[in-house]
């Protein structure tokens, strides 16, 4: 019996739990006969959290045994499946593996057979479970660490567990991924009926007007689920609705009005909106990790940080982040806020008095900074021969005091981290007026910090707004630790969903989605052609 000729994007799984149940050419030899042993410890001696796996276990089979039919079934059915996920099935070969089932001779061929499964499971349950690429490969200001399964107790879990639940619950469990999960299926399933007809003419749409334009924006709009089908052939009210609501989930300033960027963003094609989600799902899976009942939620391309609690936003606040170029990205890491700094001083990192500061402080400007020994103390720039040192091997350290016009403003909000990255107030409010919010140096300026802080103090104090007064009314720098720490993830999602479900767009500002995408085709987790 032979289990597959050719190659196929889905095989049918009734006819794989058939060609499974009963592996062709497979010996009824003894399970642990001497040759079996050999040829799978060989096989996965390359991976020691496989090979202590099997040792542990006296090299019994995991998927080549008769009992193991049920175990074999799950994994295949898994893999046939991998490209709803977005991963690249072909580097699991899996008419490979079941041509060599049918192949099998010998226990030695058994062995090596074993030895293949179980490494080709490792590769897909890790892909699953954590992703396909290493991100700081793809872009270094991209630091996470990834959620990577430990071989051996991986295998040890799946040998004992039910083999479907298993493989099912390797994917991330964030209702997220399951929206995003939908969301592919969905632009799939628009692709196959054609896409979301012609695309709209850039011309001005005013309101009350009518004509073949007015029309295709209808037509885009019901195609894309904005609007009920009608035929309408005005612009009139409930079509400005359904053009505001666009707006909104698309990052464009929501005024009903058709303008040059929401027709860019409404002529996007299915196919590239496709391309974002895929992106998203693998992002999701290198945050395969607790997020915390309530955390802090950053979405760079989204200029927002919101608190969420049990996936409920209950705080959002505009944000600022890092201006795009010289080397001001803000980074996407997670780390855990430990405490407020209230009326904050700002030392200036070495990158920012290299290239905005020493110029001036050399030549007798930047009077609001003051220079600093290592103990703290101010030391007089008449004391210092500026042209000694250069911004690298200056001895002292550089800041502005607490006040009014610090940069930092009142208060910063601190999860210690390598990169010197954290959330802060910033005198310079008139910038959250502009709808690309890319100007700090790095770090994540607040609209709104003292509501942000009410929020996060409110599960410590019954009058959060009064403590946070009683320190700010102070001047004195002040730490002011939570009682329990919240986590905080920068994240980086051009694509994501909202409250509702409702799937969201926004710019590739960085430029990091589409350096993803590459390498996905790269691994073969997309087909670019299809």
């Amino acid at each position: 019996m032979r289990f597959l000729t050719k190659s196929l994007p889905r095989l049918r799984l009734g006819a794989v739990a058939l060609a499974l149940s009963v592996p062709a050419g497979l010996p009824a030899f003894a399970q642990h006969f001497p040759a079996f042993q050999q040829a799978v410890a060989e096989g996965v001696a390359a991976n020691e959290g496989v090979s202590a796996f099997y040792r542990a276990h006296d090299y019994a089979d995991l998927w080549t045994g008769a009992d193991d039919a049920p175990r074999r079934q799950a994994f295949m059915t898994a893999l046939s499946r991998a490209s709803d996920h977005g991963l690249p099935l072909e580097r699991y070969d899996m008419p490979g593996l079941l041509a060599a089932f049918d192949a099998v001779e010998s226990e030695r061929d058994r062995g090596a057979l074993e030895a293949q499964m179980t490494l080709t499971f490792l590769r897909f349950a890790t892909d699953l479970h954590s992703g396909v690429l290493e991100p700081s490969r793809i872009d270094t200001d991209i630091v996470r660490v990834l959620p990577r399964p430990e071989a051996e107790k991986l295998l040890t879990d799946f040998a004992v567990a039910p083999a479907a639940a298993f493989i099912r619950n390797l994917a991330p469990s964030a209702p997220e991924y399951a929206r995003l999960f939908r969301a592919k299926r969905e632009l799939e399933q628009a692709i196959a009926d054609g896409g979301w007809g012609p695309q709209v003419p850039q011309v001005r749409f005013a309101p009350g007007a009518s004509g073949p334009a007015v029309v295709a924006l209808r037509n885009r709009l019901i195609a894309m689920g904005y609007l009920e089908r009608s035929a309408v052939a005005s612009y009139d009210g409930v079509l400005q609705t359904a053009v505001q609501r666009f707006q909104v989930n698309h990052g464009i300033k929501p005024d009903g009005l058709a303008g040059a960027s929401t027709i860019r963003a409404l002529n996007v094609s299915p196919q590239e909106r496709l391309e974002s989600v895929i992106v998203a799902m693998e992002r999701e899976r290198w945050m395969n990790i607790p997020r915390g009942d309530r955390h802090v939620w950053v979405n760079l391309t989204d200029f927002y940080a919101r608190i969420v609690d049990n996936d409920i936003v209950t705080f959002e606040t505009k944000a600022i982040v890092g201006a795009n170029g010289d080397n001001k990205h803000t980074p996407e890491f997670s780390e855990t806020m430990k405490y407020l700094e209230i009326n904050p001083d700002w030392t200036l990192p070495r990158s920012i008095l290299a290239r905005s500061y020493w110029g001036a402080l050399a030549s007798g400007g930047a009077r609001h900074l003051q220079i600093v020994d290592a103990s703290g103390r101010v030391v007089p720039r008449s004391a210092i021969n500026f042209g000694r040192y250069t911004p690298a091997n200056f001895p002292f350290n550089v800041r502005q005091p607490p006040g009014p016009s610090n940069a930092l403003g009142e208060v910063k909000f601190m999860f210690p981290n390598p990169y010197a990255i954290y959330l802060h107030d910033t005198p310079d409010q008139h910038l959250f007026n502009t709808t690309v919010r890319t100007h700090s140096s790095g770090c994540v300026r607040l609209d709104d910090p003292r509501d942000f802080a009410y929020e996060l103090l409110s599960r410590q104090s019954d009058t959060p707004k009064e403590l946070y007064h009683s320190i700010l009314n102070t001047g004195q720098q002040t730490r002011l630790y939570l009682d329990t720490p919240v986590p905080v993830h920068l994240v980086y999602r051009t694509a994501f969903t909202n409250v509702r479900g409702e799937l969201n767009f926004r710019n590739d500002m960085y430029g990091r989605d589409a350096k993803i995408y590459r390498a996905l085709v790269a691994a073969g987790a997309v087909n670019p052609a299809s």
